[in-house]
């Protein structure tokens, strides 16, 4: 696997603990809002998210590289 994919997951990772780190409080009421909201739309965020994360790394790669 190339070498930058696991800085992107590396990237990933410390971003996703900053969350839970810095604000416990707050982290667990996202995480208890998030748990509320139906099926289609958590797929739909996450289809989002999915879509954006493929799109950024498609600039950077032919802007880059």
């Amino acid at each position: 696997m190339n070498s930058t994919i696991w800085i992107a997951l590396a990237l990933v990772l410390v971003l996703e603990g900053l969350g839970p780190m810095l604000y416990p409080r707050t982290w667990r009421k996202m995480i208890a809002a998030l748990i509320q909201l139906p099926d289609n739309t958590l797929r739909r965020f996450g289809g989002g998210l999915v879509v954006a994360g493929v799109v950024i790394y498609y600039m950077l790669s032919h802007v880059g590289g």
